[in-house]
């Protein structure tokens, strides 16, 4: 049975191997060579699967964001646990955040690939904090799309600046502690 191809086990070495060369280099920067070596793939295999390099980003990010979906939904009702296990995922997968930039950063206010996908993925979310709303769980003062936009730069900020981060709040142990404490109280005014 030597020789027997598993397109699946080689679709994920390419969705890891593309996930940090994306996260390290952004789209215009990464290089497919590199992510063929160390995927052990066939870079012309890759683009038999992906078409290009920038649908291959946008199915590596769709694919991060999905996971984050299933690990970490969205809860409106209880925003200190859902912080919580956010600020916790996104320091356990810093690549989510660099690629969520690079994004941003190649596209700026243009469209990008899949967008009527990402924004029913979002709107699934704001709708959470609608339902909230709606019943009175938390404040309806910030429309539900707003309030989610602002508690994901609140929560993602951290990672995106680990530097400014160091520098004004500190690195210790105990700093990281105190940084997600006041994430968590600055959440809580947002949403009351």
């Amino acid at each position: 049975m030597a020789g027997v191809r598993d397109p699946e086990a080689t679709k994920a070495r390419i969705f890891e191997a593309a996930t940090a060369e994306f996260a390290a280099y952004g789209i215009a920067g990464a290089r497919v060579d590199r992510i063929a070596r160390e995927a052990k793939a066939n870079k012309q295999l890759i683009y038999a699967y992906f078409g290009n390099k920038a649908e291959l980003f946008s199915q590596v990010l769709e694919a991060r964001l999905t996971q984050l979906a299933a690990e970490v939904p969205v809860d409106a009702e209880e925003v200190d646990t859902w912080i919580d296990r956010l600020m916790d995922y996104h320091a356990a997968h810093p690549e989510l955040i660099r690629l969520i930039y690079w994004e941003g950063l190649e596209y700026g206010t243009d469209s990008f690939p899949h967008e009527d996908e990402r924004k029913r993925h979002y709107d699934r979310k704001v709708a959470v904090f609608a339902e909230a709303q709606r019943k009175g769980v938390i404040s309806s003062e910030i429309p539900p799309a707003d309030l989610l936009f602002m508690l994901i730069a609140l929560v993602s900020w951290s990672t995106v600046q680990p530097q400014m981060r160091r520098v004004l709040t500190g690195d210790t142990d105990e700093d990281r502690a105190r940084l997600r404490a006041s994430v968590r109280a600055a959440a809580r005014r947002i949403v009351r």
